[in-house]
């Protein structure tokens, strides 16, 4: 009985740590949201574009070496201005303010 205790007391404090760790309240990143409306459809939930997806066409993973070459401004610009066929302007989609809470969220998933 004193063993199942000290389990629940355990598992009691882990959660306490847990908790301690992350901030209450914490908000989402701004970006997550407009990402997921327009963005994982072709680029996944964590930056890995569908299977289906890349058979139609070239779309890039989000990992550390695309964020190694592209800081949050050129991502801002893709956003603004389209690239090739595929990926067209969101001029109109999102705000400025919007497009740089993107970038930012981008930048972010390749970080985890």
């Amino acid at each position: 009985m004193r063993a199942r205790y000290l389990v629940v007391a355990a598992l009691a404090l882990g959660a306490t740590r847990a908790a301690a760790q992350q901030p209450a309240g914490a908000a989402e990143p701004a970006g997550k949201a407009p990402y997921t409306e327009l963005c994982k459809r072709c680029h996944g939930v964590r930056g890995t574009p569908p299977p289906s997806v890349l058979k139609k066409m070239k779309v890039p993973t989000i990992d550390a070496s695309f964020v190694a070459t592209r800081s949050a401004d050129s991502i801002v610009t893709v956003l603004q201005k389209g690239k090739g066929e595929d990926m067209k302007s969101f001029t109109g989609k999102l705000t400025p303010a919007q497009m740089r809470d993107v970038a930012e969220y981008v930048r972010m998933l390749a970080a985890h």
